[in-house]
């Protein structure tokens, strides 16, 4: 796959009065979040009945963007002291690109093990690496990829600063409603900063070191998709029930199987038993009193974590189950004071990351993007085929073990993105009970990652 990047520019908001409006306040969830920009491509193919080509399709987001921005100013501008948003007018990286290759070599299943880490080839910015300078970062990145066969891989890079996975699904919601012509407007512009009157900032607040700590720790890892089918989740949810969880969910399900296996992997490793700790995010818009809506900017969730301490017998997928599932709800307790809640969870996390940098845990984090991001924004060219996140690769070797759930374009699928180290992820991958539930994801099979050059630079040159 070779990618030539033909123009670069800045999109910025349409209206020319942003200049007038007050700096968006970070919340303090924001403020020690971890700056690191999360990637997912969505795949068009080419409408039989289009009358525009790519580069007009291209032309046609990038004006509708500019609307888009206008109603989610903040994504436009930049951080300044880790306390509020400004500049509006500095604007969102908009690359557009040449990719020799057709969809088909990314949607049609080949029979090989899908290298993910190929399709950072097709972003505007260097994923899953902590910046530790942001200030001069744009809070979003955009890249249009137009294949030989005319359609387009539609590339973004969230930095996790102040975009969460609800964030950035309303973002495109907005942005599709005015590239079809429709009326993307938010209802109140005022609730896009509520978060920061529920959770306060500091003036004086550095990012989490405890985070940082535990979600970019030393060792190479690869990143791989599996698929579960509709049977397969059944089967799985049938199994993780149990006395204490009667009805578990598909999340809960779904994450204990990872889970389980990632310690089970792990310990074939290192031949060693250490707890595991599980760490997941809790979406709490609708737990806010009152109630916030999706539109409302920032990282709005808690992260509760749960810990796997039986080292001395085999791991069971019901015990685990029903830990994920109790770590949820372990956040309606602090609904009355969700406020505290951070501030407790924050000091368990010194604890925590002092565990798993003295060697005695590991730490794996969970999310599900299930009921938030499914790929199925409709930009003009009807809804993505493939909706996939690329992979941690060598210039990102420090991203913690994670799962990442997520509609995939099979109906009634779960794909799992799963990052673990090297050696754990080779067992893994031909771990008979763990396949017996699961395939790897064949799609990209042909493409194999290797160090690409745009234009005179390598990805290393990237945002």
């Amino acid at each position: 796959m070779e990618v030539q990047i033909t123009s670069k520019q800045m999109v910025k908001p349409s209206s020319s009065k942003l200049h007038l409006l007050k700096p968006f306040q970070l919340s303090l969830i924001d403020q020690v979040s971890i700056t690191n920009y999360v990637p997912f491509i969505f795949f068009y193919p080419k409408p039989c009945d289009s009358h525009i080509d790519g580069s007009q399709f291209s032309n046609q987001l990038k004006q509708s963007l500019s609307k888009a921005l206008t109603q989610f100013y903040p994504l436009s501008g930049r951080t300044r002291n880790n306390l509020f948003i400004s500049h509006y007018d500095e604007g969102v990286p908009f690359v557009e690109a040449r990719v020799k290759g057709r969809l088909s070599d990314f949607i049609e299943a080949t029979g090989e093990v899908l290298e993910l880490e190929a399709l950072n080839q097709l972003l505007p910015c260097r994923p899953f690496c902590f910046f530790q300078d942001y200030s001069a970062l744009p809070q979003l990145g955009i890249q249009v990829n137009i294949l030989d066969c005319g359609g387009v891989a539609l590339a973004l890079c969230c930095l996790h600063k102040i975009i969460d996975a609800t964030t950035i699904s309303c973002f495109l919601k907005t942005w599709a409603a005015f590239s079809l012509g429709s009326n993307g407007e938010i209802p109140d512009l005022d609730l896009l900063e509520a978060g920061s009157r529920f959770f306060p900032p500091m003036e004086s607040m550095p990012t989490s070191t405890n985070l940082k700590r535990l979600l970019f720790n030393e060792g190479r890892r690869k990143s791989r998709s599996f698929m579960f089918d509709a049977n397969a989740i059944a089967t799985l949810m049938f199994k993780a029930k149990s006395k204490s969880l009667e009805q578990p969910s598909r999340v809960a399900s779904l994450g204990a199987f990872l889970w389980k296996h990632a310690i089970q992997d792990s310990r074939s490793v290192s031949g060693s038993r250490k707890p595991a700790i599980l760490c997941q995010t809790v979406n709490i818009r609708r737990k806010m009193k009152p109630q916030l809506p999706d539109y409302s900017i920032g990282n709005l969730y808690l992260l509760p974590t749960t810990t796997y301490n039986s080292v001395g017998k085999d791991v069971e997928l019901t015990e685990l189950a029903y830990l994920v599932s109790e770590a949820v709800k372990s956040v309606n307790k602090y609904s009355q004071d969700l406020l505290q809640g951070f501030k407790t969870i924050k000091e368990q996390q010194t604890e925590i990351a002092k565990m798993v940098s003295e060697g005695n845990a590991e730490f794996y984090t969970l999310v599900s993007w299930l009921n938030t991001l499914d790929g199925k924004q409709d930009f003009g060219w009807g809804k993505s085929s493939l909706f996939s996140i690329p992979g941690v690769d060598s210039h990102n070797p420090g991203f913690s073990d994670c799962f990442i759930l997520k509609q995939a374009r099979h109906h009634n699928s779960i794909e799992a993105w799963v990052t673990l180290p090297d050696k754990v992820m080779a067992v893994l991958e031909h771990d008979p009970d763990f396949l017996a539930f699961t395939s790897p994801n064949p799609s990209l099979g042909k493409f194999k990652a290797k160090k690409q050059r745009f234009n005179g630079e390598t990805l290393s040159g990237k945002i």
